[in-house]
C-alpha cells in the first residue's frame, strides 16, 4: 500500500510512520516542521529496511495546493494527522489554526479527490463535544466546540462527510480522545497532560492542576490510535462518510493520574493548582461501540499498561 502521512515528523504521525514501514508499506511523509520534530524520524531507514518499502519525505506546508498534490500524487491512502494540534494555541491564534486545521484539511481533500486516492482517514478531535454533561460522548451527540481548534476539527471531518456524498471518495473521521506515548513532547509551551507531568515529576518537581483537578479525561495510548488509523484505511466501504470515536473507554481525574505517576515512578509528589484554562472541557469519557462494531476496534494498550511504557520511554 502507499500511505502518505500528513504531519508525519508528529506524535502521532511518526508512530504511524514507523508501524506502516515495518509492515511494508511504502510511506510518503508531508511535514513542514513547525510543530512535528526531526528527530521523530530519525529512526527511519531501520523502518523501512524492516519491511522493505520506499521512504520519502515532502518538506512543505499543506496550506501550498501546489506542494499538497505532489505529495498526494501516486498515493492510495491518505492518513491526515497534520494540524496545530492545540486547544490553547487555536485560543490564542485562531487565525493560524484555522489556516492550517481547515484550509490545509480542505486542500488535501481536494488532491485526493482529484489525484485518485482510495481512502483518506482524518484526525478529529473529542475537543468537537464540548461541555456537555452528558457521558459518554456517543458520535450522534450534537457537536458544541469551545474553542477554535474544537471548531476546526468538526469542520474538517464535516468536510470529509461532504467529500464521500459528492465526490465518491472514502473518508473516514478520528475522533482522538486525549492520545499519549512515545514521541509526545514533554518540553513544549502546548505540552499534553501526561508527558508534562511525567517528565517534572520524575524531576521532583510538582506538576500544576488547571482548576480543581478533578476534570477527566479518557486517555488513550497511541497504539490504540494506530491501530484505528489502519482500520480506517481498510474498513469496508459502508463504514466511510463517518465519525469514530478513538478511546479506551474509560476515564481518570488529573487527581488521579498524579497518583499513578506516584505510583510508577515511587515518588510522593503532591500537584500544585493553577487557573482554569480557557476553552478546556471539565468531563470526557468516550463511547467506543461503534468502532468497535463497524471497524473492528480493540482496545489493545490499556491506560496503566501505558503510562508505564510513557515513563520508561521519557527515562531514555
Amino acid at each position: 500500500m502507499r500511505v502518505l502521512v500528513t504531519g508525519g515528523g508528529g506524535f502521532i504521525g511518526s508512530n504511524l510512520v514507523e508501524t506502516c514501514l515495518k509492515r511494508g508499506d511504502d510511506v510518503r511523509v508531508i511535514d513542514n516542521f513547525a510543530t512535528g520534530r526531526r528527530e521523530n524520524l530519525v529512526d527511519v531507514e531501520s523502518w523501512r529496511k524492516a519491511g522493505g518499502g520506499v521512504f520519502e519525505l515532502v518538506e512543505g506546508d499543506i496550506r501550498d495546493a501546489e506542494t499538497v498534490r505532489r505529495a498526494v500524487t501516486g498515493m492510495d491512502v491518505v492518513l491526515h494527522q497534520a494540524a496545530i494540534p492545540s486547544v490553547a494555541r487555536s485560543v490564542a491564534d485562531p487565525l493560524t489554526s484555522h489556516q492550517v486545521n481547515q484550509d490545509g484539511t480542505l486542500n488535501l481533500l481536494i488532491a485526493a479527490r482529484d489525484l485518485g486516492v482510495k481512502r483518506f482517514v482524518a484526525a478529529s478531535s473529542s475537543s468537537l463535544y464540548g461541555e456537555s454533561p452528558t457521558l459518554p460522548k456517543v458520535e450522534t451527540m450534537p457537536s458544541a466546540p469551545l474553542s477554535p481548534y474544537g471548531v476546526d476539527k468538526l469542520a474538517g471531518e464535516t468536510y470529509c462527510k461532504v467529500f464521500t456524498q459528492l465526490y465518491g471518495l472514502q473518508t473516514v473521521a478520528l475522533r482522538y480522545f486525549n492520545v499519549f506515548g512515545p514521541r509526545q513532547d514533554p518540553n513544549s509551551e502546548y505540552s499534553a497532560v501526561i508527558p508534562l507531568f511525567a517528565s517534572l515529576m520524575a524531576r521532583g518537581e510538582k506538576p500544576t492542576l488547571n482548576g480543581e483537578g478533578t476534570q477527566t479525561r479518557d486517555f488513550t495510548y497511541i497504539d490504540n490510535v494506530v491501530q484505528m488509523n489502519l482500520l480506517g484505511a481498510e474498513a469496508p466501504e459502508a463504514a466511510c462518510g463517518e465519525a469514530y470515536n478513538v478511546a479506551c473507554g474509560e476515564r481518570i481525574s488529573l487527581l488521579e493520574l498524579v497518583e499513578k505517576l506516584n505510583g510508577i515512578l515511587g515518588t510522593q509528589i503532591a500537584a500544585q493548582h493553577g487557573p482554569p484554562r480557557a476553552g478546556d472541557i471539565q468531563h470526557s469519557l468516550a463511547d467506543i461501540a461503534k468502532a468497535e462494531e463497524k471497524l473492528g476496534y480493540k482496545v489493545t494498550v490499556a491506560m496503566d499498561e501505558g503510562l508505564q511504557r510513557t515513563v520508561a520511554w521519557l527515562a531514555q
